[in-house]
């Protein structure tokens, strides 16, 4: 067989280095402040869930993210993902746990510059992300449909000692959960205590936990505060909340580790929306009668 042409193999090795590159472009970590503004758009990563990001493309989240891209004059891209993949969306790696453990691997194409989506602040979720000053407040519940024999755990002293009331009424019942989700049992020391945990796996929309509730093959579930204080509206008279699970916890966005900056101008971004009275209309917008279940968060001074 005949070689191939001189001129025509370099230009398939200069062909084929172009696609390499693409490639590797493909896997790069998410672009830091500099590099947004010069490409003139900014992808958020977002989940549909509990209205921070919502089916129609409205959502806290979303006016939160497109008011912080026109803050820095670039274009708003929304980039849907699931609970599941969305660091691995944001920093081209999986995400693999291993106890207290936490490694990435794998490369995958990066589909977004940055998380904002009710996204829990975690231990192990601060080993691989930068994230944001809070955004938003919450708290895991157990939940329970209304007519099941287990009664709401009276106000105690102090949140510890609801807690651990809850934890007394959940026993070694059925528990519904979702792993790798703010609603993961090892968060909150669930797993290895005897519990009946289920893990909920036929999608990673938190919006099901309920209605899978409702079937009554599990005695309770968990929900964070935001996705309860919908459900209790959307399925009034037919779920009760018993007790905490956790301690009060907070929601921020999230950055690649290589996005300092941009990091840093969300958080400033945040400072001036707090305190030009911004934050607090969507917040009444999206979360009418929030304010009661955390008000000292909402006290805070920018």
């Amino acid at each position: 067989m005949k070689s191939l042409p001189r001129t025509l193999t370099r230009g398939l090795r200069a062909l084929s280095l172009g696609l390499l590159s693409l490639c590797i472009a493909g896997t790069s970590l998410a672009a830091d402040l500099k590099e947004i503004k010069s490409q003139g758009v900014l992808r958020h990563l977002g989940i549909k869930y509990a209205n921070f990001v919502k089916a129609d493309g409205t959502g806290f989240d979303v006016e939160l993210v497109k008011g912080f891209a026109r803050h820095i004059g670039v274009r708003y891209e929304l980039v849907y993902t699931n609970f599941y993949d969305v660091i691995r969306d944001m920093l081209g790696k999986n995400v693999v746990r291993n106890g207290d453990t936490v490694t990435l691997e794998g490369n995958f194409p990066v589909r977004g510059d940055m998380i904002a989506t009710g996204f829990t602040v975690l231990p192990w979720r601060q080993k691989v992300v930068l994230y944001s000053q809070p955004t938003f407040p919450s708290q895991v519940l157990l939940v329970a449909r209304k007519d099941s024999p287990y009664s709401p755990v009276p106000a105690q002293p102090t949140l510890a000692a609801e807690i651990a009331k809850t934890n007394e009424v959940l026993g070694k019942h059925s528990l519904l959960v979702m792993e790798r989700t703010c609603l993961d049992p090892a968060n909150y020391g669930l797993k290895g205590k005897g519990v009946d945990l289920r893990a909920y796996s036929a999608s990673s929309n938190l919006d099901e936990m309920v209605p899978e509730l409702l079937k009554g093959e599990v005695d309770f579930t968990l929900l964070d505060v935001p996705d309860a204080v919908i459900d209790l509206q959307r399925w009034a008279g037919r779920i009760k909340v018993i007790g905490p699970i956790s301690e009060h916890q907070e929601l921020a966005a999230a950055f690649p580790p290589s996005s300092p900056e941009l990091r840093a101008a969300f958080d400033e971004y945040l400072r001036g929306i707090r305190a030009d009275g911004t934050y607090d209309k969507l917040v009444n917008s999206y979360y009418p009668g929030i304010r009661r279940y955390f008000p000292g968060f909402f006290a805070r001074k920018p």
